[in-house]
């Protein structure tokens, strides 16, 4: 094993990775939203005026955090809004099933955060490379 410091990278994959969230978190809000109108369309009453109160603050609350992923707590603040996103499922399947999607898709983000940094701690990314 080398004894040498690790470099650390040329560029932070981590404010790369931020830039990800914020855009997954834009993403999320569209699809919330737009898909509260689909179903508040094609299901008479399902969706109670508090149920759609519910999902469209999670909708506005998701763009907010977009914008607030250069914070530390800007990642746990878009976590705990998915945990809300599940939880309003009870007011709609369908609502349940964007949360289920969106829970995986933040999971593999996650993962994939979590092998970057190993990895640079490691000093093994291509800008830590002689």
């Amino acid at each position: 094993m080398s004894t040498e410091p690790v470099r650390p990278p040329a560029t932070d994959p981590m404010k790369g990775f931020r830039g990800v969230c914020a855009g997954l978190l834009v993403l999320e809000a569209i699809v919330v939203l737009l898909a509260l109108l689909v179903v508040s369309r094609f299901t008479q009453g399902a969706l109670n005026p508090v149920a759609i109160t519910v999902v469209l603050v999670l909708g506005l609350l998701m763009i907010v955090a977009s914008g607030l992923q250069r914070r530390p707590w800007g990642l746990g603040f878009a976590l705990v809004l998915q945990v809300g996103l599940l939880i309003s499922g009870i007011f709609h399947v369908s609502v349940l099933a964007m949360g289920l999607i969106f829970a995986l898709v933040w999971g593999t983000v996650l993962w994939m955060r979590r092998d970057v940094a190993r990895r640079m701690a490691r000093g093994e990314l291509p800008s830590q490379q002689q």
